[in-house]
């Protein structure tokens, strides 16, 4: 039996298994599946409330093991399969249908597609238009910010970079790799505010540094976050 909870942004699915145990059990694979033991007759509800009591535990367990995760692990887009949006991981079901659609509710990103084999370019698709919503309102409040140090961008774009996450160009324009969409909205933010802070300051001097750290002083978290979760 296959069941999640939600704690904070952050679901954590597990497998159930009941067998003629005494005490409930939680176990960490390598491959950051939660696999949880109960005795028999235990009730889903006293399951759940162990699950989030153990989640802060989980999470680090998770996290441990994803450090020696690739750092680009390959996806085959099938159902059951774990992806990220906005920092928070959804199940992918891919539903055979006449239409060509991607949604996310509750804890599923659903596929509805013809053919499976479809489902992979229909995500990403739905990725890039989801960057193109989000970004601009991200970075909104952040732009009016920048501005009383009289800088504004030309221009925020959203374009896929092999090993970038942000850019800002010589010509004062904004350029957003579309796979931050799947992280926190905090590690977007600070992506942002660095391209914000490249229109003060060209390199990456001690003046960028303080004029970054004043902006958004827990940074170095939100960096380290992004490069765990996505690099």
């Amino acid at each position: 039996m296959i069941d999640s909870i939600q704690f904070g942004s952050y679901t954590i699915a597990y497998t159930l298994r009941f067998s003629a145990r005494k005490t409930l059990g939680i176990t960490i694979t390598p491959d950051m599946d939660v696999l949880v033991k109960a005795p028999e007759n235990t009730s889903p509800e006293k399951v759940k409330e162990k699950v989030k009591k153990k989640a802060p535990w989980i999470i680090r367990q998770q996290r441990f093991f994803l450090s020696f995760h690739p750092k680009t692990p390959v996806r085959r887009y099938v159902s059951g399969e774990t992806h990220w949006y906005l920092g928070r991981q959804y199940l992918l079901k891919v539903t055979p249908s006449d239409r060509e659609e991607v949604k996310y509710s509750g804890r599923y990103l659903e596929v509805f597609t013809r053919e499976r084999s479809q489902a992979e370019i229909l995500v990403k698709q739905w990725y890039h238009q989801r960057a193109m919503i989000k970004f601009p309102e991200i970075a909104a409040p952040l732009i009016q910010k920048f501005k009383k140090y009289q800088v504004t961008p030309k221009g925020l774009y959203v374009k896929h970079m092999p090993t970038r996450w942000g850019s800002c160009t010589a010509g004062g324009n904004i350029i957003l790799n579309p796979e931050l969409i799947k992280a926190p909205r905090s590690c977007i933010e600070y992506v942002i505010i660095h391209e914000l802070c490249h229109l003060v300051h060209h390199d990456h001097t001690k003046k960028f540094i303080d004029l970054q750290s004043k902006e958004m002083p827990d940074w170095e978290k939100w960096k380290t976050t992004l490069e765990k979760l996505l690099a």
